[in-house]
């Protein structure tokens, strides 16, 4: 990863009452908290013009930012887990710095909540750009790709989201990976989490600029590093989802079971004659692994 000297990048205080995430401490509860990393001051300032332009003032809503200005001191997973664990506010919203509220307000946001609430209150994690099944995607946004893009019948129900925008109920008590990094995927690996939580995924209708479009690859040494992340993060949470998923047996205080994703297999497997068969095959096993060991 290239070297960024600390000392050449401007870090102009914010004025919208944006909190450095290692300085922050919990106080009265807001309605949102917004939560950004940070590489390019210029653009969070905007960020933040736009969101308190758009209704998120001091008191509904608070915004805490990873300073990655100079080293990077979060990467995406970590820093995602912190916001959760920290911020105070009943819907944490995840963003880039460079998402900009031009079209709708908080209270179409409000308005989008209470609606999904209503539709299922099971909800985890709500955003404006994500995939139903393969290559059908729901999207409501403007970016580079596209002007006024409204993509699919919304809300609608995802498999994964876009990390440009989400928002977060704080009371799913979600979190992301600790055993897979960087700054990509982060989106998709909350939703999985929360599918296995007993929560949901959608895309849901509220309008937002997106100043990159995914493919935007800035002439600096950050911007390449992320770039180059990309498949080594794929590949880390591919490896990650093989190992969770895989079938297997489960030993609680009372019997083994059979976990995978094959009801006949669950159902042979957990009998009582296989689980029996399995218990004594594996006592042999550790019988015979204590013998070799001595």
């Amino acid at each position: 990863m290239a070297t960024i000297d600390p000392d050449t990048v401007e870090k102009p205080p914010y004025d919208f009452g944006a909190t450095e995430l290692d300085a922050y401490e919990q106080g009265q509860r807001p309605v949102y908290s917004v939560c950004t990393l940070v590489t390019q001051p210029a653009e969070y300032t905007e960020m933040l013009a736009s969101f308190h332009a758009a209704g998120f003032a001091e008191g509904v809503s608070e915004f805490i930012y990873v300073d990655n200005t100079g080293p990077n001191k979060y990467d995406g997973y970590a820093a995602v887990n912190k916001f959760l664990n920290l911020a105070r506010g009943d819907y944490i919203i995840l963003c880039h710095q460079d998402v900009r509220l031009h079209a709708d307000r908080i209270d179409v946001l409000d308005r989008a909540i209470a609606d999904i609430s209503r539709r299922d209150p099971y909800w985890g994690v709500l955003g404006n750009a994500g995939g139903i099944a393969p290559g059908i995607q729901a999207v409501r946004i403007t970016d580079p790709h596209g002007t006024n893009t409204h993509r699919g019948d919304l809300p609608a129900r995802v498999t994964a989201l876009d990390e440009n925008f989400m928002v977060v109920r704080r009371d799913a008590n979600l979190a992301v990976s600790r055993d897979i990094g960087g700054f990509h995927l982060y989106g998709t690996d909350l939703c999985l989490i929360a599918d296995m939580l007993g929560y949901t995924a959608y895309v849901i209708d509220f309008h937002l600029q997106h100043l990159s479009g995914g493919g935007k690859i800035r002439y600096d040494a950050k911007s390449r590093d992320f770039a180059s992340d990309y498949p080594r993060v794929r590949k880390r949470l591919t490896e990650k989802y093989r190992r969770v998923l895989a079938a297997r047996w489960v030993q609680n205080t009372m019997a083994p079971l059979f976990l995978s994703n094959s009801r006949i297999l669950n159902a042979l497997a957990n009998r009582q004659l296989t689980r029996s068969l399995v218990k004594r095959l594996s006592r042999l096993r550790a019988r015979l692994s204590a013998k070799s060991i001595h």
